[in-house]
């Protein structure tokens, strides 16, 4: 098991830098043995509300209604490396509350 701890750039900050910090996420994910089950843990400063576009990757247990552009990029980061938000599964409510998510790949 490898354990990816991080602090996403929060939304007011440049589009680049948030491509920036998602291909260097990208590149230490690619340093993991493939064998291992990745947990990416941390602030992801994101927002996400139930949508049919992400059902793969998030589960219904949003908090928010409106989804935020850092929210749109950690779904899409999870569907494009075959992950998932655990956090918006079905876990206890104060783990939610605490804005703790978990990308987790199998």
């Amino acid at each position: 098991m490898t354990l990816i701890n991080t602090y996403t750039p929060t939304e007011d900050k440049e589009e680049e830098i948030k491509e920036q910090f998602y291909e260097e996420l990208h590149r230490t994910q690619d340093s993991v043995p493939k064998h291992d089950v990745t947990i990416i843990l941390g602030d992801m400063n994101a927002k996400l509300r139930k949508e049919k576009v992400f059902s793969q990757v998030v589960g219904c247990h949003t908090l928010h209604n409106v989804s935020n552009e850092n929210g749109e990029m950690v779904a899409n980061y999870a569907i494009n490396n075959d992950m998932f938000l655990i956090s918006t599964f079905n876990i206890k409510k104060s783990i939610l509350e605490h804005g703790h998510p978990l990308i987790i790949k199998q």
